[in-house]
């Protein structure tokens, strides 16, 4: 049997239907919902400062700008970085600048400075780049040492260049590497 301060307690008790919570007009609930009625995800949420807004818009505008250019100056644009990475020193991307310099396509055609890329690729082994400097060498640009050429030709045939099996066989068995 309960005690008196456990009766006392179960008096006071409130029923289950008191207990219930009714929403107030200005609660985020609608029993309508599902799951319970709240809406968390869909919480009103403080608009943006107008700092942050125009610094989106000025990335997009940006972005934007940068693909007309892309789409507009696609040679410029391949010129500039493919020359980026020749500087980083990538010999396949030296001999594409030497190539760019010596027929003038994005940029001014100069002879000299193609020579130097062809010479810096070449330094690093790089097959076409030796024959191109090679060639350009016995085309008049003499940038090489005496025998130099005829070494470059070399190369450039032993790593399967085509047109160098040609110009060892025609030219510099003639002596014309020299």
């Amino acid at each position: 049997m309960a005690t008196r301060s456990e009766t006392q307690q179960l008096r006071n008790r409130r029923s289950s239907k008191d207990a219930l919570w009714t929403p107030s007009p200005n609660d985020e609930w609608d029993p309508n919902l599902p799951y319970g009625g709240k809406v968390y995800l869909a919480r009103k949420k403080k608009p943006d400062p107008l700092h942050v807004r125009l610094f989106e818009g000025f990335i997009i505008l940006l972005v934007f700008a940068f693909c007309l250019y892309a789409y507009y100056y696609f040679d410029n644009l391949h010129f500039h970085v493919i020359h980026g990475y020749a500087h980083l020193g990538y010999e396949h991307a030296q001999h594409l600048v030497g190539q760019r310099y010596l027929y003038g396509h994005g940029v001014e055609k100069h002879e000299g400075k193609a020579m130097e890329w062809f010479k810096k690729a070449a330094d690093q082994g790089h097959p076409h780049a030796s024959y191109n400097l090679a060639v350009g060498h016995l085309n008049g640009l003499h940038t090489l040492p005496r025998g130099e050429a005829h070494r470059l030709v070399q190369h450039a045939a032993q790593k399967g260049v085509p047109e160098a099996h040609h110009v060892l066989s025609n030219i510099c068995s003639k002596g014309g590497c020299e």
